[in-house]
């Protein structure tokens, strides 16, 4: 009998360790798939966020020429006449009107419509009329 009692034991505890180890396998594989998971989601940040970096790497870029461009002396000058309405010695300004008195002060086209002979059953329909 106590032989009976020591396999029982034996084949529970081995039973109970079968459990124990695959709840341990479980947790494992869950932990991975969770690591790999948060990794992919990771390099996919990294991706975007290097997208936007070189985004705004191109935008600098831009805005430097355009800073370049603005500090030259053509630059000033064309903002100066046109903002401020100065001009250089020797030069004749021309105001124009705005575009509804120029309108206005021109003289309208008329033009005259082609006009298409009537067609033959309109001139039979007037002639019994």
């Amino acid at each position: 009998m106590p032989n009976k009692r020591a396999d029982r034991f034996k084949t529970g505890l081995k039973k109970i360790s079968n459990y124990v180890l695959i709840f341990f396998l479980l947790m494992f594989v869950l932990s991975l798939v969770r690591n790999v998971s948060r990794t992919r989601k990771a390099y996919t940040k990294i991706s975007e966020e290097e997208a936007r970096v070189n985004k705004l790497r191109e935008e600098n870029q831009n805005l430097q020429k355009k800073l370049e461009e603005m500090k030259s002396p053509e630059y000033i000058e064309k903002q100066i006449r046109n903002n401020l309405g100065l001009v250089k010695e020797g030069e004749i300004v021309v105001i124009l009107p705005d575009a509804e008195t120029l309108r206005s002060l021109a003289p309208k086209d008329e033009v005259e419509e082609e006009v298409l002979p009537d067609t033959n059953w309109k001139r039979w329909l007037n002639l019994f009329l």
